[in-house]
């Protein structure tokens, strides 16, 4: 199946990619991870909830930990432009058929929430709570000194069927992998903010979640962030990277919170905001794809992720498989 044409005119604008609700089982435990460790700013917190930013974010909050019994991904946020186009996109989804549950999401003036066709569990707003800057009080940076969320990659059991319907509501794709015996979608990265993505799907079990990532400032962060964790009791987290993909061209690296949820530390991507911007296209097989320096992701890498609440996931419906280390 081939890309698709753009859809530079879609129902509503969507900005970008905006915010995230983790289940976690340790609320403690998490926050040494995702501020001790990792140097997210606490904006607000209760004995059952941690919201946090990063340090060039103005919005109230990027990520939400939320205590649960059970660890899992709650749902995925998204910001469009303006109320006019939140109702737009409301009625969107229920003109196909898709759940429109108004909500009222702390720190956010009006949100709905709603589910992709395959399952995805999704809010969108347009106005959420405003922060003074803190991008350069220095005192603060800590940990890989993250500065923003910068995307979301999601398990999908039909990377085609995924694609056709975010390109309908206006994500472009930036680059994708083919499997070259069936033509069809491995994998797809679409983006609305003018990175790589906003959003990025892989063939697996799903939905669930694969990855949150977090922009930092230079590799050597991510380098010192290593060192952090290995000698302060986080090496077992640390499950692939560092490196540089050979999609994106971003120099990665993976580790994984204390309930198993993925976090990818990301930086030096390309600029993709021109309207006729070309997809790339990549072969399967090649060992430059994941890694532009020929390493394979492990086995974990294509298999485990995060469960989104409310949604069982099923098969992948191709059954093509990347290079995988030994």
């Amino acid at each position: 199946m081939p890309v698709p044409a753009p859809n530079l005119y879609p129902p509503f604008n969507t900005i970008r990619l905006s915010h995230v609700e983790l289940g976690v089982t340790d609320l403690q435990r998490s926050r040494a991870f995702y501020v001790d460790t990792l140097g997210l700013q606490v904006t607000e917190e209760d004995a059952s909830t941690i919201y946090l930013r990063a340090m060039e974010e103005r919005g109230h909050h990027c990520i939400i930990l939320k205590q649960t019994d059970k660890a899992g991904a709650r749902y995925l946020g998204f910001k469009v432009y303006d109320e006019d186009n939140l109702d737009r996109a409301a009625a969107f989804f229920k003109a196909r058929g898709l759940p429109v549950d108004w909500v009222d999401s702390p720190h956010i003036t009006r949100a709905f929430r709603t589910r992709d066709p395959q399952g995805i569990p999704l809010e969108f707003y347009a106005r959420m709570d405003r922060l003074p800057p803190i991008h350069q009080q220095y005192a603060l940076y800590r940990g890989v000194k993250p500065l923003r969320i910068d995307h979301f990659n999601c398990f999908s059991p039909d990377v085609d069927a995924a694609v056709a319907f975010w390109n309908e509501i206006g994500f472009r794709v930036t680059e994708y992998t083919e499997d070259a015996d069936t033509g069809r979608l491995w994998a797809t990265w679409l983006h609305r903010k003018g990175g790589v993505h906003d959003i990025a799907f892989t063939n697996g079990a799903g939905p669930r979640l694969h990855h949150t990532a977090f922009w930092v400032p230079t590799p050597l962060n991510i380098i010192d962030l290593l060192d952090l964790m290995s000698t302060t009791g986080w090496l077992a987290n640390i499950e692939r990277g560092p490196g540089r993909h050979g999609i994106s061209n971003a120099f990665f690296l993976y580790i994984r919170d204390p309930d198993g949820h993925r976090i990818e530390l990301y930086c030096s991507d390309y600029q993709t905001v021109d309207p006729d911007h070309e997809p790339i296209r990549w072969d399967l097989k090649d060992p430059q794809r994941q890694t532009l320096w020929g390493s394979p992701a492990p086995r974990s890498w294509f298999e485990e992720g995060s469960l989104f609440a409310g949604t069982a996931p099923v098969q992948s419906t191709l059954a093509a498989s990347p290079i995988i280390a030994p």
